[in-house]
């Protein structure tokens, strides 16, 4: 077992981090000594629970079943979950348990965030995509037809639990999408000012193969790099006040381009992915990055066999872009590379921005 501890400068706030591959059947027993006693709702992935709800063995009072997809992040399933904890008499010291991809863990947190004005939340992800990013950090949100996570709030949650058995039965897409995240590391990597140097990309690189088999050892490292990354920044910057908006490396055009599909074409991590290669584009007609760089980073995302994704109306993305909250007035923030594995925001001007490409 890999534990890591985040600390936040509150306290309270802060949690443990544990990275093990123990028999699924055995999550019940692990997560009673962080309940002490205390009643609890699960919010669960529709894929997770036909697939683990005999083995987790938790009764249909004590769940919520979520149906998978972006687009189930919505305020009726938030209203939902509110409903079925009170029908279930959860108090202001109970806890919301959400075990599921990033959409869970997103919704259930916001829910927990909001229910009573705050109760205990626990992570349980079970997706590549959530045990390295959304999971930690305490970002939760809903969509609304507006844009992406436009509403939401900062929320530590009270631990998180990852079983990397979970990715076993994650299909190719859906671990691909995962895959769009972890590859975000190695750009922002030096950016994150952590203490440890990892030299992530050149990993990526070496590991590329025993990553895409789902080499059990591989991944755990790969998780942990990823967490501990995230880590040292969220630490220093747990609301996005300043170096914390590095981590949505990708993310400006990513959003937006989720946005414009409705969340139905594209998973998150191949929205990213191309928001990967826009922020290249960008910078080099900036000047801010030489040629050979974007050429390093095309290499190492090819390495992973992410599709391409056509250009899509500029007209349509910016008007999206506008409707994000890293927009301000006429201007949104890019997070663009600026050195090897370094990035810096940018403020640029939305009808001066050109995604010819």
């Amino acid at each position: 077992m890999i534990n890591i501890e985040v600390k936040i400068p509150e306290k309270e706030k802060s949690y443990p981090i544990s990275i093990d591959k123990y028999d699924v059947g055995e999550l019940r027993e692990r997560i009673r000594p962080i309940l002490r006693g205390k009643k609890f709702l699960v919010v669960i992935s529709e894929k997770v629970d036909k697939l683990y709800g005999k083995s987790l063995g938790f009764s249909a009072e004590e769940k919520f079943v979520l149906k998978d997809g972006e687009r189930e992040k919505n305020f009726k399933n938030y209203q939902r979950i509110l409903a079925r904890a009170l029908r279930h008499q959860l108090s202001r010291k109970d806890a919301i348990i959400a075990i599921g991809g990033g959409v869970v863990g997103d919704l259930a947190g916001f829910a927990a965030s909001t229910y009573m004005r705050g109760i205990d939340f626990i992570q349980v992800p079970t997706t590549l995509l959530a045990c390295v990013d959304s999971s930690v950090g305490g970002k939760v949100a809903v969509n609304s037809k507006f844009g992406k996570n436009l509403v939401g709030s900062f929320y530590q949650p009270k631990a998180v639990l990852i079983n990397t058995k979970f990715l076993d039965t994650l299909d190719e897409k859906q671990f691909k999408s995962g895959l769009g995240e972890v590859v975000k590391y190695a750009f922002i990597e030096k950016s994150c000012q952590s203490f440890e140097e990892f030299n992530f990309a050149n990993f990526l690189s070496e590991n590329a193969q025993n990553i895409l088999k789902k080499d059990r050892y591989t991944l755990q490292k790969l998780i942990e790099i990823c967490i501990k990354l995230k880590i040292s920044v969220v630490e220093k910057d747990e609301q996005e006040e300043g170096l914390r908006k590095i981590l949505n490396f990708g993310h400006t055009y990513g959003h937006a381009l989720e946005t414009i599909t409705g969340y139905k074409k594209f998973t998150h991590g191949e929205a990213v992915v191309k928001g990967i290669e826009v922020a290249f584009e960008l910078a080099q007609s900036k000047g801010m990055v030489e040629e050979n760089y974007k050429y390093f980073a095309k290499d190492l995302l090819e390495k992973f066999g992410f599709g391409k994704i056509k250009t899509y109306p500029p007209k349509k993305i910016l008007a999206a872009m506008k409707s994000d909250k890293k927009a301000v007035l006429d201007k949104v923030a890019f997070i663009l590379p600026s050195k090897f594995f370094e990035v810096e925001e940018k403020e640029l001007v939305i009808d001066e921005i050109k995604l010819e490409f």
